[in-house]
């Protein structure tokens, strides 16, 4: 063949567009590709006879251009036809036309007037100099958000890169794949600086889209344990049961992200374990697997405390005491939780077994079970105060018993108990009383003990402590006389508080009453006054009757780091009912039945909770110095 001197080589690509008609036939494309070939071998056998400089400008349907001004080109055009594995007649194909242009010193050489066609790894490349997206007049787009989205879309075009056909493709389908845009059509002009790549696109109008929305299905839960210092696999000591059953993600339910946050939450309340869960494809499509990793915490620990007794009427040393308590929160792997606690003091002393299984195996209204056996001593100075000679008498009980507790509604729980008690007064060497200094009787049967049957219902709605939240306690114990000489009463005690935000203040309202009829221990009245009561007052100074109501204000100031102020006042009242206490203990005191108290203080969140220190006046111009853990109840 002979020599084409003065020709000039480049290569630009040409890509035919995927007919949108559904009835677009074998016959019509090959029609047409072969119109294009046909263009395309005449331009190159007019360049093969001339030598003047030529122009050529190839365009395809998609809107590829390729145009040079400097020397003449020769080109080919090869067309590749493919089409899915259906039947030819049911589907459209897809064909594309590569146009190779070559520089005169290039080393490929044609053979009777064709070009090898390249597959898509080894086809030729064009170096592109300029990246520009555009609307299909040619004008910049008006969005520039748009613009920066399509250009986004590109990731092999960019300035100064040398790009194949199907890289181009590969591009244009990115920015369809963005869903802005309706079409998309790249051009190719041949620049002073080299070609420059412009895509011409057309934004959607308006019209309808449509969504398919695909919910994934919990197809399996998995508990997989972790050892909390490697990370790695271990076996855990909770049983899977256990924590699976805390789920409201069931399977064969829709999987939801905000259900499954809930459902962590409600693991981590258990005090147990750290726990995140993780959606996996199931490998079926609209399946979801559910995989939780657990880190457990000891579960197992040995506590020591001190405290001070709120029924000491005296001074602070004598109402201190020392804790040593064991627990175990993990008891046989089933959230169930063992407590053995001592409290010792100068005069209050407790002893206590608790076992408590959190949700009753079976039980699916997430029952708890509690059951308690207790040894306990206690001031009886609250009612009877001190004797003659300054001693001090001491209230005795035995309790043991069982008591239910269930959720109700949202933020309601309810507890339902049996008791049994047998309790007593005791001097300070524990020699049994049956009556105080003032001839007062110390128990309702008259023996050195009184034995109860205690049914107890309780309703509580603990709040959520935040601005404007609320607090609401009530429960009634019922003394039942199944033997002749048990005790017969009914006991009504309700409390309730609520907090309200002030700026950089916080006001905390509460409200406490109750009655009691029948026959019950004198020391089993309402005692009014002291830390938890009326401020300024010892405990129980202001009152002790069969009913007995109390309210308290404070408006409390966060003042540096852990520690705040607080400005409180409190009002008591026994209603009147004093004298019908079994052997009026308060008569033969002259307390008052009722007293305000006011005063000052501030609180300090310690490692050790919360401890209070107040000062107030009552209305009898008395002070009196208070000190206290935990909050006001």
């Amino acid at each position: 063949m002979r020599q084409n001197d003065g020709v000039s080589f480049t290569s630009s690509p040409l890509k035919i567009p995927l007919s949108q008609t559904p009835a677009f036939q074998l016959t019509g494309t090959r029609h047409l590709a072969f119109q294009l070939i046909d263009s395309l071998r005449n331009r190159f056998n007019n360049v093969k006879h001339h030598s003047t400089q030529l122009n050529v400008s190839a365009q395809s349907e998609l809107g590829v251009r390729s145009s040079t001004r400097r020397s003449p080109l020769l080109c080919f055009a090869s067309v590749s036809l493919a089409a899915e594995k259906q039947s030819i007649g049911r589907s459209p194909l897809l064909y594309s036309a590569s146009l190779s242009l070559t520089q005169p010193d290039s080393t490929e050489s044609t053979q009777d007037g064709h070009l090898a066609t390249a597959g898509r790894y080894s086809e030729d490349r064009v170096l592109v100099g300029e990246v520009l997206v555009r609307n299909k007049d040619g004008d910049e787009l008006e969005r520039k958000d748009l613009e920066m989205e399509a250009l986004n879309a590109l990731k092999a075009c960019g300035a100064n890169s040398a790009l194949t056909a199907w890289e181009i493709q590969e591009d244009v389908d990115r920015i369809i794949d963005s869903g802005y845009f309706s079409s998309c059509t790249p051009v190719a002009v041949d620049s002073r600086d080299g070609i420059r790549l412009v895509y011409g696109v057309d934004i959607f109008s308006g019209g309808i889209v449509r969504l398919k929305v695909a919910e994934s299905e919990v197809n399996d839960i998995s508990v997989h344990f972790l050892d909390q210092k490697t990370g790695e696999p271990t076996k855990g000591k909770t049983k899977p049961a256990t924590i699976l059953r805390q789920l409201t993600t069931k399977k064969g339910q829709v999987y939801s992200r905000l259900q499954g946050k809930r459902d962590v939450d409600a693991i981590s309340a258990m005090g147990l374990m750290d726990v995140s869960i993780l959606p996996q494809s199931a490998g079926d499509a609209g399946k979801v697997d559910l995989i939780m990793n657990v880190v457990e915490r000891p579960s197992g620990r040995f506590s020591a405390g001190a405290g001070i007794s709120s029924g000491i009427t005296s001074d602070l040393l004598s109402g201190l005491f020392g804790s040593f308590a064991y627990s175990e929160r993990n008891l046989f792997g089933k959230n169930q939780k063992l407590n053995v606690s001592l409290e010792k003091g100068q005069i209050d002393s407790t002893f206590g077994i608790n076992y408590t299984d959190p949700w009753i195996e079976g039980n699916d209204k997430q029952t708890s079970r509690t059951i308690t056996v207790q040894n306990s001593r206690n001031s009886g100075t609250l009612v009877h105060g001190n004797q003659h000679d300054n001693s001090s008498l001491s209230i005795g009980r035995v309790t043991a018993g069982v008591e239910f507790s269930r959720p109700l509604w949202p933020k309601w729980s309810g507890t339902a108990g049996l008791f049994f008690q047998r309790s007593g007064a005791h001097d300070e060497k524990r020699n049994p009383l049956i009556k105080d200094f003032y001839g007062s009787p110390l128990t309702a049967s008259g023996k050195l003990c009184d034995d109860i049957l205690l049914a107890k219902v309780e309703c509580v709605y603990p709040g959520s402590g935040n601005k404007g939240s609320s607090m609401f306690i009530i429960n009634m114990e019922q003394g039942l006389p199944v033997m002749p000489d048990w005790l017969y009463f009914n006991r009504v005690n309700a409390r309730a508080s609520k907090s309200v935000k002030l700026g950089p203040a916080r006001l905390l309202l509460r409200l406490s009453g109750g009655h009691v009829v029948g026959n019950f221990p004198p020391h089993e009245a309402f005692a009014i006054g002291g830390t938890n009561s009326v401020r300024g007052y010892k405990e129980g100074a202001v009152g002790s009757g069969r009913s007995y109501v109390v309210g308290s204000s404070e408006v409390s100031l966060k003042m540096l780091g852990p520690v705040e102020g607080v400005i409180f006042s409190d009002y008591g009242h026994d209603l009147w009912s004093g004298p019908n206490v079994p052997g009026n203990p308060a008569g033969a005191r002259n307390k008052c039945g009722s007293g305000y108290g006011y005063g000052i203080g501030i609180r300090l969140n310690s490692p050790l909770g919360l401890l209070r220190l107040e000062y107030a006046f009552n209305d009898r111009f008395a002070k009196r110095l208070h000190f206290a853990f935990g909050n006001p109840k």
